[in-house]
């Protein structure tokens, strides 16, 4: 199934975290946080400017990203958990 988020949304798979501590203790399923990292899988054409063009998104897909802990909307595509956000809501790129 393909996905096109509208306006300056973006597609994010968040990025599985680490299941061991440095310490070598393993961290069950229940007491994992979920990941504020991702990969963007598709970005939208850009925010509607009161002009009627677009404005150019900073962020692209395959992009690494940090977000919030509680952005988004999480949606289910194809089995696998994916996240729907507004650009604004991303905190940084990683390089």
């Amino acid at each position: 199934m393909a996905i096109q988020p509208l306006d300056d949304r973006v597609l994010i798979k968040r990025l599985e975290s680490q299941e061991t501590t440095e310490g070598g203790i393993v961290i069950p399923d229940t007491a994992k946080e979920k990941p504020q990292k991702g990969r963007i899988i598709a970005v939208g054409p850009g925010k509607l400017l009161d002009d009627g063009g677009r404005g150019e998104m900073s962020v692209s897909a395959g992009n690494v990203v940090l977000f919030g802990k509680y952005s988004g909307s999480e949606v289910k595509i194809d089995g696998d958990e994916h996240i729907i956000m507004r650009e604004s809501e991303i905190l940084a790129i990683i390089e």
